[in-house]
Order: structure tokens, then sequence, then C-alpha cells
């Protein structure tokens, strides 16, 4: 077996951390991570004495406040909500639904900004959740606006199913993302769960390329999506301007 490099080991601490496991034991670290007990204690001291960790009474793990202060930094994460927020919560006031605001980072979309009511259908998402991308709106958005090389590999690959209707059949994933790319906007039907629909619309940045989705989630039986459709798409290019995006002007014939 090929030795660790100290960076990967490093990063494997940080990675044993998940929604699904926020605290952590020293002994859970060391097996997640798959490291001996020693190594993780060394390194997890190291991380802890800087701030990614911090450690509890109870001597369990956290992630810490130094990561979340340099996620801040990064343009498509806290930047971007803050440009973005005004015009999703505007969305919100429009449909007193979920609103979300979410990125691609490789096969998956991950999300940065969700807004909801008591009310509104429930969800499984929250800030810096991950889905893959076939199974929702704004993923469906930022795959159709990805690299054709990158749309044909996720369509060769494996579509994890959800709910019977989840997009699993890649022929009919390739005509999802035409027709968003025709529509300007993906509607999602119970693909995550079987009573909700999502609607998206593309946000751009200043070169006109798509850099986020921005999407609300209504009840499936409820859903006016003519009416949807419109209010998602002037929020979405409502962010986009916010960003430098200009689009271009219409050719007269």
């Amino acid at each position: 077996m090929a030795t660790r490099s100290a960076p990967d080991r490093l990063l494997s601490v940080l990675s044993a951390f998940d929604h699904g496991h926020p605290a952590l034991s020293l002994t859970d670290i060391s097996r997640r991570a798959g490291l001996t007990l020693t190594t993780a204690h060394r390194l997890v001291g190291a991380l802890t004495e800087w701030g990614a960790l911090e450690r509890d009474t109870d001597g369990v793990y956290h992630v810490g406040l130094r990561l979340w202060e340099l996620a801040a930094l990064a343009p498509r994460g806290l930047a971007l909500r803050q440009v973005a927020l005004p015009y999703l919560e505007d969305l919100y006031e429009a449909t007193h639904e979920n609103v979300q605001l979410a990125v691609r980072d490789g096969s998956d979309v991950v999300y940065i900004e969700w807004l909801s009511g008591r009310s509104a259908v429930g969800v499984h998402i929250r800030v810096g959740a991950r889905w893959p991308l076939h199974a929702t709106g704004v993923g469906l958005v930022l795959l159709a606006h990805g690299e054709p090389g990158l749309q044909e590999e996720y369509c060769a690959g494996s579509l994890a199913s959800f709910t019977p209707y989840t997009i699993t059949d890649p022929t009919r994933l390739r005509r999802a993302l035409a027709e968003v790319r025709r529509t300007g906007a993906a509607v999602s039907t119970r693909q995550v769960t079987d009573d909700a629909l999502s609607v998206a619309a593309p946000v751009r940045g200043r070169t006109g390329s798509v850099v986020a989705a921005v999407s609300v989630v209504v009840p499936e039986a409820d859903a006016q999506v003519p009416v949807l459709i419109p209010a998602v798409r002037m929020a979405a290019r409502g962010i986009s301007r916010a960003l430098g995006w200009q689009p271009r002007p219409a050719v007269a014939r």
C-alpha cells in the first residue's frame, strides 16, 4: 500500500466530518480517516491548536470557526450569498416556500443558502448539503450549462434513485438537460421526495457563464409552474446583474 502523504492524512481528518457526523471522538476520527490512533491524535492536536477543530468539555471534536472564516473568503460561498440574499428574500416573500441557492462542485450540487417558512413543504436540504446533480432542479440547471464533456461523463455514470420519479435513464436525462437550455428553467418533480416540485433558473457571472442556480421548492400537488417560472427567472436575473452580468441586447430583425 502506498504511503499516504502528510497533507493527505491531514485532509482525511477534516473529511471525517460531514452532515451525518458533525461531532466525533478521537477514536471515531481515527476510524473514519483510516489512521492509527497515534497519528490521528497528533493531527487532531495540530488542527485544534490552529482552530480548524474545537474540542468540547466531553472530549468530542467539532469543526472550528477558523475554517468558517476561511470559507467566507470563497467567491462561490459567502460572497455570492451576500449578493444573492436580497433577491432570494424577495422570492421567498412572493412564494413563502423553500428558496435555495446552489453551486456545482464536481458531480454534486452544494447548497449555500436556504430560506424556508414553517408552512413550507419539507425538504432534505440544509446549507452545505450535497446532492447528485440529476436529482434536483438546481442540479439540472448547473449540469445543463456545464461543459459537454461533463454532461456526457455524468450521463454515462450511475444515476442514483431516491424516489420512483428520480431520473435514472441517461436518454431521459439528456432530454431534460436540453429542455433546460431551451426554456431557461428546470422543473424537477418528485425526484428527492414524492411530494415536492422544484423550479430552478441559472445565475450568470460577469462573463455570462453560469456560476450558480436559484430555485423554489413547493408542494407538488399545488404547484403553479407557469407562475413560478417567471418569478424564479426574475430572481436569478437580478442576482446575475448584481454579479456584473449584462444581457446581450436583442438583435432587431
